[in-house]
């Protein structure tokens, strides 16, 4: 444990501690009197009720719009099932701007129902909550439809044997089993819209903001470190709350229950009403996720001259003068960092994982919960604070290039860990005690006895740590050199400037880099056993 929470103590709670330390304290003390002075403004204040409310709105409609996609997943078989599961996950990791740039493309000036029937929400609530579901409902899906796929629907076949309905069965029998997964699926759909940043940047326009994109104008553009630093605590004290809550609904959902096995309990949709509901899912899936990707692709391709690849082969040029290098140079970078950052995440987690599994006790949970604040907490705090603490020996990382793969490892480490533990814990501990009494050290029954069982754990955790490391924005925006952009940055910038070429090459972008996820989703999904973890 003594790895993972040196790696998190210098790379993360440092960072955070010294931006709030330099936006809160002064020559004379500290001053907590701006907490309430920043907290009372009209801006704050209109930022604090947006970033809450449009939480609460998105995961209410991502749970509405989710669940019966998770009952389709947990309960049916049908052609394509693998497929369409992969599909439906390649929004959860993809970057949020790439997201962004998906609904801009859909719903923005000029885009798809635009042009078509006049229909333009870029700036409107609603295409920020579009989006959010857009990006979430994989997290309902796997959550909850995991477990639903475990629950032995014999008990409900008893229930309506005695005389209930079909809903009253669901209801009395199913849904407080599934409540503990519900509850932690939109306890995470909560965190992720709450600190939402790249959607709300693009979409968002002026007139909204979440904390997180306060955060970030309050620290990059009016160079205001106390009100980032007040706004950096009251996020950290909300992130802190929801992870508490989390946790507990987690330990109650693998406690609670006796599980089956997952395939006892799927079949072939029986009957008109479970074919309706087959296929509304499928609608579900094809206007929400599969159209917007549809039409940043269709977009990448729609030059001035007419379909073709011009934005493409514009991509190997620096002359557009955004960029000092050519903007193709952005994908060899990040899949270089992607990979730096997948070797870290897999060392810190997989270390916190087996500590996790052996020892037991508060401290424990206390770690455990720590390893999930990293997806919480402003990244755009630690990648600023990146540049302010890593700056001068013995870590004086501000020019070198392993300061993007450490932020993007922070990121990484709570899907390794989340992936691995339920793998790790169901691993027999006789089995380790039987290789060291025949005298094999640790390290030996580890790569004996629980590598073997694990391996293709690994293999998925480290899949998911790629396609996150490769997506990360709100740290790397901070930290990545000009000479050397990753693809989020690049997409960001390029959208960030006037012009049909810039906003062609930002679609083209976008488009590799959802490629490039959906490929490492459908590789995960050949390797994904029935039981691998939360995500």
């Amino acid at each position: 444990m003594a790895l993972p929470l040196a790696f998190f103590a210098i790379f993360f709670a440092w960072p955070v501690a010294a931006i709030v330390g330099r936006g809160i304290r002064t020559g004379t003390g500290w001053q907590f009197g701006r907490i309430g002075e920043v907290l009372t403004r009209p801006d704050i204040a209109g930022v604090l009720w947006f970033t809450t409310w449009q939480a609460l709105a998105s995961t209410a409609l991502t749970l509405l719009i989710a669940l019966p996609g998770a009952y389709v997943f947990a309960r049916f078989e049908f052609p394509g099932k693998q497929l369409l599961r992969a599909v439906v996950t390649v929004p959860f990791v993809l970057p949020t701007v790439v997201v962004g740039t998906a609904f801009l493309a859909l719903l923005g000036r000029g885009g798809m129902l635009d042009e078509l029937w006049g229909v333009r929400l870029d700036t409107t609530v609603w295409a920020i909550l579009l989006a959010h579901v857009f990006f979430n409902y994989a997290v309902v899906v796997r959550t909850v439809g995991g477990l639903w796929s475990q629950l032995d629907p014999r008990q409900e076949e008893a229930a309506r044997v005695l005389g209930a309905g079909r809903f009253g069965a669901w209801r009395r029998v199913t849904l407080p089993a599934l409540g503990p997964a519900v509850a932690a699926a939109a306890l995470m759909v909560f965190l992720f819209t709450f600190t939402s940043f790249g959607v709300v940047q693009i979409l968002g326009g002026p007139g909204y903001a979440t904390l997180e994109v306060e955060v970030y104008r309050q620290t990059a553009q009016l160079l205001d470190l106390p009100t980032a630093a007040v706004l950096t605590l009251v996020q950290f004290a909300a992130v802190g709350a929801i992870l508490a809550v989390h946790a507990v609904t987690v330990r109650r959902r693998e406690t609670a229950l006796r599980l089956v096995d997952p395939a006892r309990t799927a079949h072939r949709p029986a009957g008109p009403g479970q074919w309706a509901l087959l296929g509304g899912v499928l609608l579900t899936v094809l206007l929400l996720i599969v159209l917007p990707l549809g039409v940043l692709v269709e977009r990448s391709f729609d030059a001035p001259g007419g379909h073709g690849t011009d934005f493409y082969r514009a991509l190997q040029s620096a002359d557009g003068g955004t960029f000092l290098v050519p903007p193709l140079e952005a994908v060899w970078n990040s899949l270089r960092y992607a990979l730096a950052a997948t070797g870290i995440a897999l060392l810190i987690g997989g270390l916190a994982a087996a500590a996790l599994t052996r020892r037991a006790g508060r401290l424990v949970r206390g770690f455990d919960a720590l390893l999930m604040l990293p997806l919480g907490v402003s990244a755009v705090t630690v990648g600023f604070g990146f540049l302010i603490t890593l700056d001068e020996p013995p870590l004086d990382l501000r020019t070198s290039w392993i300061l993007v793969p450490l932020a993007q490892a922070l990121v990484g480490v709570p899907f390794v860990v989340r992936t691995m533990l339920p793998v790790l814990r169901a691993v027999d501990g006789r089995l380790r005690e039987a290789a060291a009494t025949l005298g094999a050290s640790p390290l030996r029954a580890w790569r004996e006895v629980d590598l073997p069982m694990v391996r293709r754990a690994l293999l998925i955790a480290a899949g998911f740590a790629f396609a996150v490391s490769l997506g990360e924005f709100g740290a790397t925006v901070f930290i990545a050199r000009p000479d050397r952009p990753t693809l989020p940055v690049a997409v960001a910038r390029l959208l960030g400037r006037a012009g049909e070429l810039n906003y062609g090459q930002a679609m083209a972008l976008s488009t590799i880099l959802m490629g490039v996820c959906a490929v490492s989703l459908l590789v995960l999904e050949r390797l994904r056993p029935e039981r691998s973890g939360e995500f």
